[in-house]
């Protein structure tokens, strides 16, 4: 009988992850619609965007000191990897070679938690500038505007947290 309290609350939890992802995939898609910066819009530079904006969200989280907020960045992630899972195997990548793909993914992912961490701490939009420049999705010589625009969402995203969760 205890088991089924414990359960709800899982799902409780795992609902409202489910809804800010779908927001964060919502506020990527409008990102990338609107954005004529981007090199092309292809899976690797949408993984990016996305990964950005959901590093943003994970960061925002922990700043804004929301209740359970490890379990909701926990339940983002998990359903991060299976979405990244989903998502190759549409781009065609067969069941023998899925894993060691969502493995770089993932890698690449944790990478860019760590760096794009530091970026927003020290705040600095010029060091962000070359770090997205680095990265090889935007147009060349148009990284600053960019990183400009990265952090005008980073802002709206804080905000929406504030008010809505």
């Amino acid at each position: 009988m205890v088991i089924h309290y414990f359960k709800q609350k899982k799902k409780q939890e795992s609902d409202k992850a489910y809804k800010v992802y779908e927001r964060i995939i919502f506020f990527c898609n409008q990102f990338v619609k609107s954005n004529d910066l981007i090199i092309s819009k292809n899976f690797n530079s949408k993984f990016e965007i996305f990964s950005l904006f959901l590093i943003i969200f994970l960061k925002c989280n922990i700043e804004s000191n929301l209740k359970n907020y490890k379990n909701l960045n926990q339940n983002l992630i998990n359903l991060f990897i299976k979405d990244l899972d989903n998502s190759l195997r549409e781009e065609g990548i067969g069941d023998m070679s899925i894993g060691k793909y969502v493995k770089k993914y993932v890698k690449k992912f944790y990478y860019r938690l760590d760096n794009v961490d530091k970026h927003f701490n020290e705040f600095n939009i010029d060091n962000f500038s070359i770090y997205i420049q680095n990265l090889n999705f935007v147009k060349k010589d148009h990284s600053l505007e960019f990183s400009k625009k990265i952090y005008e969402k980073f802002t709206d995203i804080q905000l929406e947290i504030k008010t809505n969760i």
